[in-house]
């Protein structure tokens, strides 16, 4: 539920009145920001976490003193008369996807941007080290239907239509399934993928889903909360709609037991999303709309980095 006083994304996103320059503008904006960040502190991180998925071969050359005798390739040895060996490469592409909830409820923020406007600078930003890793990338938005589909592949120039969708798309539902999007994933993902869960995760029965989703891929998921999600702030009486599904409430903030009993009852609701990511061992990297979201990223990196060395 959120706050009728407050903007809707409608005025920072595009509703037919902003041209095509100023949508270009913005993309570039964007993509500068989030290129510097990549180059200057996440790339390195990136490459170190998501290695690839696994050796494959290269080449058969003479044995050497000091190579594995487990690598000896036995045909060539009796075919030559030789000890060879075979040399296996890391396998360096990845393929890397955006998936991306874009209901009404990301239309709110109380602070310094917006839930939607944050996810699609963090997309920008882990689109920008996937593609300078050499991997591929791609995107899928969704509300409760798969709003759009863009297959990963390589590029600057499919980066930045990703950055396009993510920041300019304009959903044609409001509401939220995510167990439909995780399944829709399952489905069109044939191959272990790199996936990162952009969300607020309001929404119900999705845990049979990212179970399912997350045994199949390397699933990362990135809660964007507001605080004002977390606090009712003491204004007098105010009106509150839910962006979804447009009910409104009239409620007393003045008082003090309901301003306790809606922060305890968000906090239950955040530790019990919490407490299911972890008996699934899902990745988490929680970020709020009022603070920067590139220190979390690196920090969840550099951890993980650590754990799989």
């Amino acid at each position: 539920m959120e706050s009728s006083s407050r903007s809707s994304t409608r005025s920072r996103f595009p509703d037919g009145t902003l041209d095509t320059r100023e949508i270009l503008k913005r993309v570039r904006r964007i993509a500068l920001r989030t290129n510097r960040l990549v180059n200057e502190s996440l790339g390195g991180q990136y490459h170190s976490v998501f290695k690839g998925r696994g050796m494959e071969f290269s080449e058969v050359r003479e044995y050497t003193l000091g190579d594995d005798v487990r690598t000896i390739d036995w045909n060539v040895t009796s075919r030559t008369g030789s000890l060879h060996v075979k040399k296996f490469v890391e396998e360096r592409e990845l393929t890397v996807v955006l998936l991306l909830d874009a209901s009404g409820s990301g239309e709110f923020g109380s602070v310094n941007r917006f839930k939607r406007e944050m996810a699609a600078e963090v997309c920008a930003l882990l689109a920008f080290s996937a593609i300078q890793n050499n991997d591929r990338v791609g995107l899928i938005v969704f509300t409760d239907i798969i709003e759009t589909y863009v297959p990963p592949r390589k590029g600057t120039n499919h980066v930045l239509r990703v950055i396009r969708e993510a920041l300019f798309f304009r959903p044609r539902h409001l509401g939220t399934d995510l167990g439909k999007a995780l399944e829709y994933l399952v489905r069109v993902l044939r191959k272990r993928s790199v996936v990162f869960l952009l969300s607020d995760f309001l929404a119900e029965d999705y845990e049979k889903p990212l179970r399912v989703a997350n045994q199949k891929h390397d699933l990362i998921a990135i809660p964007i909360v507001d605080p004002r999600e977390h606090e009712m702030p003491d204004v007098g009486w105010i009106e509150l709609e839910d962006a979804e599904t447009g009910e409104t409430l009239l409620l007393d903030s003045s008082r003090p037991q309901l301003r306790e009993t809606f922060a305890r009852r968000t906090l239950e609701l955040e530790r019990e999303r919490l407490d299911q990511f972890k008996k699934i061992g899902l990745d988490v990297i929680p970020l709020q709309t009022d603070r920067r979201y590139d220190r979390p990223l690196i920090s969840f990196f550099e951890q993980r980095a650590r754990r799989f060395r």
